[in-house]
Order: C-alpha cells, then sequence, then structure tokens
C-alpha cells in the first residue's frame, strides 16, 4: 500500500498521513484535495523525512479524494518555502498558500465567457449604464469584473448584457501570451553596461547560483544593462523573474521591454483580474510563460525551467511585508536563485547596507555603473535652510524654490516636487474647542483629503465626509488643516503659479497600472508643468524634459517608528533627485529642511554617498544593528487592551537569558490600536551568532495565550510602528 504525508491548508494542524488510491500518481510536491472530517482541503505531498510527524496505522488512513491537474511544485520550491517559514517564523502551509496563489489554476484547463461593448445601445438610457458604457471602453472581463470597472452593480451589467449592449466571448483560460525575441532589437550600450551585460550572461549560461549587486548612479541604464542576460536566458529556453517594488512602475517598464523585446511579459500583482492570475499561474508551471513582471508574491510561482531573477530597486521597503507571513521579497529571491542554482541580480543607485556589506564580504559580485547614460551628467543639489528662509505665512515653499521652478515653466521645463505624505493636511482640528479627528480603529489622525472631500485613515481604510460644523462643539466654519500633504502643496502651486498644469502622483491617484500609464503619457506630451508626489515617484521613471526637483520636507523621514531612518531618507532624497536632468539638459535639486548639518542632509548636498554609508555603517556598528546584529520584533495584539498587555506580560516574564540577546519592552506599539487591535511589541537585539529563530520558538512555544491574542514574530524588522 502506498501513503504520503501532507501538508494540509489548515493553520491549526500539522502533516497529515493518507492513502494512495491504487493507480494514482502522488509524489512530492503533487496538489492534492485531501479529506478532513466531512470537508475536503488542499494539501501539498511532502517528503515524509522532511515533516516529522506522529505515525499512523495503515488501515486507519483515509484516501486522498483526488491529485489536481497541474504539474507538481518541484523540489527548489519547496525547500524554499520550508527555509522560509523557518528564517521568518512563519507557519510552513502559511507560506506554502502563497505558491498555490490562484485558486482557478488548479482545476486544469478550462474556457470562461468574459463580456464586452458590443456597440449597440440600450432601450432605456439611465444615467448608471451612460456611466458604465464610457467606463467599459476596450475592456473585456467576466460581469463581477466589468462591474468593479465601472462602479456600477452586476444588475446594471446584466440588464445592459440581456439587451446586447454587453456581449458575451468564449475565451480559453489558457491561452499563450505572444513570445518575447531575444534579438528583437538589440541595443548600444556603453562600455560599462557592455561589460556588465557580459558578466550577466556568463552567469546565465553557467546556469548557478551566483548574486551580483549591480549598483549604479540614476539614470546608469541599470534596466538595459541586466535586459541582457534576459534575452540570454531566453535564448536558452529558460523562464526569468522581475520583481518591482511598485505596480506603478510597471507600464514605464513594460514599454521598454516591449521595446526591447518585441512582446510584452507575463504581469503577476494584486490588480490582476481572476482569469488573468489563472492563466498567469499555469503558463508559468507550464514553462511557456517567458518572463515574469510582478510583485513580491511572483517569487513563489512555480517556475518550470526559472534561469534567472532580477530585484529591481533592490533597496526599497516595500519589498518588505509587513503582515502575515513577514518576508522580504529581496532576501527570499537570492535564497530562490540558490536553491534554483541560478544567478540572481539586485539593481539599485541606493542599495541597503545589508547588500553593500554582503557585496564586501564576496557574497555578493558587485558591479558598478558609475556614469549617466547618454552623457546626461548628475543634477546639481543644494539645500534651503528652512529656519533662515521662512516661507510666508500659509506657505510651505520657500522663495527660491519657487524662483527657480517658476525659471522652469519659463523655458518650457518641467518639475517635481517631493513630499512623502498623502491627501491635503495630515491633521484637522477645531479652532474653537481644540478637537481632532482620530480614527476609531487606530491611534491615528484622519487625513484630510480635498479631492475627495474625505477624512481617511492610511492605516485601515476607514473614511469619512468632512464635517459641516466640529462634532464636539458644534461650532460652524471652524474646522483647520494642520500641516501640509501633497494636496495642500498642489493647491499652494496652483495659486502661486496659476498658468501651470499640476498632477498630483500617490498611490490615490495612481492606484492601477492603466492610471500610471495615463500619468506617463500626460508628462512625456508636455501636459504636465509641476508634478507633486509622495514616494511613488522617486524612482522608475525617466522625463528627459524634468529638470526641477524639490523636496518639500526632507526631515520628515527621519521621524516615526523607521529602525533605518538615515537610510531610508537618503535612498528616497537620491531616488527622487536622480529623476532631474535625465536628458540632455542639466538638472537641479533643491531641499527643503531645518537641519542642514544632519548627516543625511549634508552627504546629500554633497553628493557624497560614500561619506554618508560610511557613517551609517559606523553607527549601525555601534549599535550593533543590521548588517553587524539582527532584529527581530514580537507583536502581541488584541480587540481587548487588557488581554494584550497581560499577553505581552507573560511574554515578557518568560524572557529567555541569553548572553547574545537584548530583549526591550514589552512596551505599548507607537500605533498602539491599529483596525480594532491594540498592540504591545517587544524588540530583540542579538548578535549574528545566536540562534535567534531556535530561541524565539522556544521562548513563545511554552506559552498558552487567550483564545483572541495573537503574537506575530517579524525577522528583520524594518518599522517599528
Amino acid at each position: 500500500m502506498n501513503r504520503v504525508r501532507c501538508l494540509v491548508f489548515n493553520a491549526a494542524l500539522g502533516p497529515l498521513d493518507y492513502r494512495v488510491p491504487e493507480g494514482v500518481d502522488a509524489g512530492p510536491g503533487a496538489v492534492v484535495a485531501c479529506p478532513l472530517g466531512p470537508r475536503t482541503v488542499l494539501g501539498i505531498v511532502w517528503e515524509a523525512e522532511r515533516l516529522p510527524g506522529a505515525h499512523v496505522p495503515a488501515e486507519k488512513l483515509r484516501p486522498l479524494r483526488e491529485v489536481l491537474p497541474v504539474p507538481p511544485l518541484a523540489a527548489p520550491l519547496r525547500r524554499l518555502i520550508e527555509w522560509t517559514a523557518d528564517y521568518y517564523c512563519a507557519p510552513l502551509a502559511a507560506v506554502a498558500r502563497m505558491a498555490l496563489s490562484s485558486g482557478g489554476a488548479l482545476k486544469g484547463p478550462a474556457t470562461t465567457v468574459e463580456y464586452r461593448l458590443s456597440g449597440g445601445v440600450p432601450e432605456r438610457m439611465t444615467p448608471q449604464r451612460q456611466a458604465a458604457i464610457e467606463a467599459l471602453e476596450g475592456e473585456q472581463a467576466t460581469i463581477r469584473e466589468l462591474a468593479g470597472i465601472a462602479g456600477v452593480s452586476e444588475g446594471v451589467l446584466r440588464g445592459l448584457a440581456n439587451q446586447g449592449v454587453l456581449e458575451p466571448v468564449e475565451v480559453d483560460c489558457d491561452r499563450p501570451y505572444p513570445p518575447a525575441r531575444p534579438d528583437f532589437a538589440t541595443p548600444d550600450l556603453t562600455a560599462d553596461q557592455a561589460e556588465a551585460a557580459e558578466r550577466f550572461r556568463v552567469a546565465v549560461r553557467a546556469a548557478k547560483f551566483a548574486p551580483f549587486l549591480l549598483d549604479g548612479v540614476t539614470g546608469s541604464g541599470k534596466t538595459e544593462a541586466y535586459f541582457e542576460p534576459i534575452a540570454e536566458a531566453l535564448a536558452l529556453g529558460r523562464q526569468v523573474l522581475v520583481l518591482l517594488p511598485e505596480i506603478a512602475l510597471t507600464e514605464a517598464f513594460l514599454k521598454r521591454f516591449e521595446e526591447r523585446f518585441g512582446a510584452a511579459p507575463v504581469l503577476w500583482h494584486s490588480s490582476l483580474k481572476s482569469t488573468e492570475r489563472r492563466r498567469a499561474w499555469r503558463a508559468v508551471a507550464g514553462g511557456t510563460a517567458q518572463v515574469v513582471v510582478g510583485a513580491r508574491s511572483a517569487l513563489f510561482l512555480p517556475f518550470a525551467s526559472l534561469g534567472l531573477i532580477v530585484v529591481d530597486e533592490a533597496h526599497e521597503v516595500s519589498f518588505k511585508q509587513d503582515d502575515g507571513v513577514r518576508y522580504n521579497a529581496r532576501d527570499v529571491a537570492v535564497m530562490r536563485a540558490r536553491f534554483e542554482s541560478v544567478p540572481v541580480i539586485l539593481a539599485s543607485a541606493t542599495p541597503a547596507l545589508e547588500s553593500l556589506a554582503m557585496a564586501e564580504a564576496g557574497t555578493y559580485a558587485k558591479i558598478d555603473l558609475p556614469a549617466r547614460f547618454g552623457g546626461a551628467e548628475l543634477p546639481s543639489i543644494a539645500t534651503i535652510d528652512l529656519t533662515k528662509e521662512k516661507p510666508g505665512r500659509g506657505w510651505w515653499l520657500a522663495e527660491s524654490l519657487m524662483r527657480a521652478m517658476e525659471e522652469r515653466l519659463a523655458r518650457g521645463e518641467q518639475a517635481l516636487l517631493f513630499l512623502n505624505r498623502r491627501g491635503y493636511a495630515p491633521l484637522t482640528l477645531c479652532r474653537s474647542c481644540g478637537f481632532r479627528f482620530q480614527c476609531p480603529n487606530c491611534s491615528a489622525w484622519l487625513v484630510e483629503h480635498r479631492f475627495s472631500s474625505r477624512l481617511a485613515c492610511h492605516h485601515c481604510g476607514h473614511q469619512t465626509a468632512v464635517p459641516e460644523r466640529c462634532p464636539e462643539c458644534g461650532e460652524p466654519d471652524c474646522l483647520v488643516a494642520c500641516g501640509p500633504g501633497v494636496e495642500r502643496i498642489a493647491d499652494e502651486v496652483a495659486e502661486r503659479l496659476p498658468e501651470a498644469r499640476v498632477f498630483v502622483a500617490t498611490s490615490d491617484t495612481l492606484n492601477s497600472p492603466g492610471r500610471a500609464a495615463e500619468f506617463v503619457g500626460l508628462v512625456e506630451s508636455g501636459a504636465v508643468d509641476v508634478i507633486v508626489g509622495t514616494q511613488l515617484v522617486t524612482k522608475g521613471f525617466h522625463f528627459p524634459e524634468l529638470t526641477l526637483v524639490g523636496v518639500v520636507d526632507a526631515d520628515l523621514g527621519l521621524e516615526g517608528g523607521d529602525l533605518r531612518a538615515a537610510e531610508r531618507t537618503y535612498q528616497q532624497i537620491a531616488q527622487v533627485s536622480g529623476r532631474a536632468g535625465r536628458g540632455a539638459k542639466p538638472g537641479e535639486v533643491l531641499i527643503q529642511t531645518r537641519h542642514p548639518e544632519a548627516p543625511v542632509i549634508a552627504a546629500l548636498a554633497a553628493g557624497d554617498r560614500d561619506a554618508f554609508y560610511e557613517a551609517e555603517t559606523e553607527a549601525r556598528r555601534m549599535a550593533g544593528a543590521p548588517p553587524f546584529g539582527r532584529w527581530a520584533a514580537i507583536i502581541v495584539s488584541s480587540e481587548e487592551e487588557s488581554d494584550a498587555r497581560d499577553a505581552a506580560q507573560r511574554i515578557g516574564r518568560a524572557r529567555p537569558s541569553h548572553p547574545e540577546l537584548a530583549i526591550h519592552g514589552p512596551a505599548p506599539a507607537p500605533l498602539s490600536l491599529l483596525r480594532g487591535r491594540y498592540r504591545y511589541r517587544l524588540l530583540i537585539n542579538a548578535r549574528r551568532s545566536a540562534a535567534l529563530q531556535d530561541i524565539i520558538r522556544g521562548w513563545l512555544g511554552a506559552l498558552d495565550h487567550p483564545a483572541g491574542v495573537r503574537v506575530g514574530v517579524d525577522i528583520d524588522p524594518y518599522s517599528f510602528v
């Protein structure tokens, strides 16, 4: 009799053994349907010796219900799942679930019915129908997905379908993607780019693990340099994964990719329709998806023949997932490359200190692109000391920055103002009684958004209309916006430069690849004079006519709960500075600050990256912080504040006494209420030699908590809020 051990997708259970029915092939990695009581749950067949479990007599084993019609998860992916679960102290099933992230893909070949506009007109035109028809021009999807696109109910669209305004189209769910051609448009590379590309190509041909750090200044052509090893992998019939930190960056990348390879890559991100996710997942598993461009979750796709991994903007903090399985996609990408025996390229103009340390140690091969492509020069950088040059009352932009913008406007050039704060103002209060608008679910102020006339929480999504009267004292016309967000800066530009065409670029306005593409088109066509944006515009965009960057508040990033605040501030400002002067015209960067003497600001103004990294490295070394030591956080939460506090104190009292660990807390989290849950935190600082994960598992595994208490572990945390 054949028996198998399965990793089942039930958080409360460990591995379970099942009987394999006669004639059924269920080897390691097979995706199976398993009986569990009266239900059927998803599972993955695993090597029994790698998943210890209690031995069940053969006569008690229940048979597998089905082996699903998808290729088994290959051994390198199973090893990655094990490593990720072990390193990040996460349940193995929670990590494995990320590899099966499209339920529809597991059902085998299929067709589906989608709908599109037929050109017909409804018998009776209502405002909702009119809006739907306008919104759905050029769209084709299921009724549910079209309803989401159009912002109407499914009933409205079913009515249009019944009248023939929407016509059904039967679609093969697994239709192949247009092929990318490695020789479609061979580029002219600089000597530095060509040398880097050749080293990458050699590594792809060798088909061995080889980690590279591609360190190139902004505008140096890093993308073109790593396109060449992608072409090499395609020529060898192997697949490629490219990770990008933001969906908004994909459109600009897709355009460059299509110009080079003659076809678009396969996309993988959270905005895909369910049919698109299914098609992409099956193409990856079947080996027909040549190049996948995606967000961090693409790391766990079941590639059939992976040949290269690229992590673009590898320093980006958005590669770190802060809930669920708290992993860093940059580091997991390196481990996937190791298990798959393929090269991995980490590309950045401002590499993380940890990556630079790995290069210094010789673990990563460091490749430099020190000059901008095509002879473009790096921009000049100067600071504006706001303690000496104070903006006028009610203004946030200094006169010298305004004059620089006026000069650009007169010359037909473009400017970018950077402020990493969405909305109009971070705080709204009553001038009469002092009442402040706070989120009912989080210990955070509500942010005013004047574009949508709402007060919104940026942590849980709670929204409410801006009231006409103070809800505390009832006074009318008494609400005051405190501090600037990007919308307020845009209003100031519009008031002081009324002829300027202003575009606000944030995750609110560029919340889909389509909107990002529209934004790029407007800027490239010259229809925008001034961009006001958050960190979304600090990277990836190439606008030749953009010659001025103004940093509205350089000190903002040095506040809050970022454990790497100085490095993060340097990276953001250096990246946004790199948007200036990327074409033939010289660029200028003006940084508004109240602390021009701060090491990070002084290094930016001097253009001395090495000096900043040396100072930050020494500070980290003294503090035993990464990369010289390690951090971990324990997050305790509950809907009852007393339960969270008591559980955190129990964890604190049970702390291990270990010479290589310093444990701080417990203490209320800076964001002590989040999405209706009260939160306490502990921070662990460990030497690199400590068996940190084993210590944490032994410590927490011995404790029990009330049913409503959650205890999470964050290895290598970035934020401490």
